[in-house]
């Protein structure tokens, strides 16, 4: 995942492609909700379309998620209950002069961020540091971008915006994930770092 303002990578053998806006809500190791922030989980429509087998290949990717600008812990004036109220709001420009605007309302979520959490975390798969977990989203832009009757799909370029009431506006351009920036930080070099 890169923050705000890095480039969100596609794969090159993606040809169908969108975002995902989403809320995606940070969890303590004990299953506790404790803060929430926005994401954008890039769907590569047609791999992840082929087969369940090609989910690594669709989202182990350099830039292949997004997610920021920050992350609010809850309290008094944000809690869970405004994040289960939450309307988010994607805007596409492209440098081809292309708009798209869409929305996605967290009240129509089929499962509640706490059932998904439950499904994510607990005696059957644990998160020592905690996790942050994509909630989903409804919106997928169905709009003809070039050709009429094939839908949506993403140009290198493209500007995305996610932003929600509470949360801020997570914005990242579009870039082929062979041209972003390679991981190269690990737990090795964090654990350098931190000594």
């Amino acid at each position: 995942s890169v923050g705000f303002g890095g480039d969100v990578g596609l794969h090159p053998d993606s040809r169908w492609n969108n975002p995902e806006p989403e809320v995606v809500v940070v969890a303590s190791s004990a299953g506790s909700i404790v803060g929430a922030t926005l994401g954008n989980d890039v769907n590569l429509r047609d791999v992840e379309g082929r087969s369940s087998l090609l989910l690594g290949q669709a989202k182990d990717n350099n830039a292949s998620a997004a997610i920021g600008p920050f992350i609010r812990l809850f309290d008094a004036s944000f809690t869970l209950d405004d994040v289960c109220c939450l309307r988010v709001k994607l805007r596409i420009a492209g440098e081809d002069g292309f708009a798209l605007e869409g929305t996605s309302d967290m009240a129509k979520i089929s499962r509640s961020p706490g059932q998904l959490v439950a499904a994510a975390l607990g005696r059957h798969h644990q998160y020592p540091d905690g996790l942050a977990l994509f909630l989903g989203t409804m919106c997928v832009p169905a709009v003809d971008r070039a050709t009429p009757g094939c839908g949506f799909t993403h140009v290198v370029g493209d500007y995305v915006s996610i932003s929600a009431a509470g949360l801020g506006n997570l914005v990242n351009r579009v870039r082929l994930c062979t041209e972003c920036p390679p991981w190269t930080y690990g737990v090795r070099a964090l654990m350098g770092d931190l000594a």
